[in-house]
């Protein structure tokens, strides 16, 4: 016989003031009273949990992309300060937040991931008169690129970076 998830007396409490009911969640965890918790939402909200590091992760990866291609095929030598800070504290982030599963999920992805960063960099280069044919038509980075804290691509156009 399948076992039903009954409504725990805690239940309303996560529509009426979530923070409280998060802290009973993690007392009543602590304390052992499994036949207490709100086991529907509180497996609600591990998956949550798991689904918003997939997508901080994803969309780190995108922005890491994103600015990489800006530095390699943008002829101008300004905002790139702004595109490698960028580029440095969304790697510093990703390092905390990568995961073994997750290294995985973003490998199988990263052709994904770059279509959507190289939609966004075309858009933002035309600006400087780059165009979308000129920026390359698969993902040119490894993953191990993407995740270095000092590789960069070289630009294009010959302009040097200072590290």
């Amino acid at each position: 016989m399948a076992k039903t998830l009954s409504r725990a007396p805690d239940a309303a409490l996560y529509e009426e003031d979530f923070y409280l009911w998060v802290e009973r969640q993690a007392d009543l965890l602590r304390k052992g009273r499994v036949e207490d918790l709100d086991l529907a939402h509180l497996i609600e909200e591990v998956e949550d949990l798991g689904a918003n590091l997939r997508n901080a992760v994803t969309s780190r990866t995108r922005e890491i992309i994103l600015h990489l291609l800006k530095l390699q095929y943008s002829p101008a030598t300004d905002p790139r300060r702004s595109w490698q800070e960028s580029v440095g504290k969304q790697r510093d982030d990703l390092e905390l937040e990568i995961t073994p599963s997750l290294r995985r999920h973003v490998t199988a992805e990263l052709e994904s991931i770059f279509q959507k960063a190289r939609r966004r960099a075309a858009d933002d280069l035309a600006r400087d008169h780059v165009t979308h044919d000129q920026l390359p038509a698969t993902c040119p980075y490894t993953f191990d690129q993407i995740l270095d804290p000092v590789w960069r691509p070289e630009n294009v156009h010959g302009i040097k970076d200072v590290p």
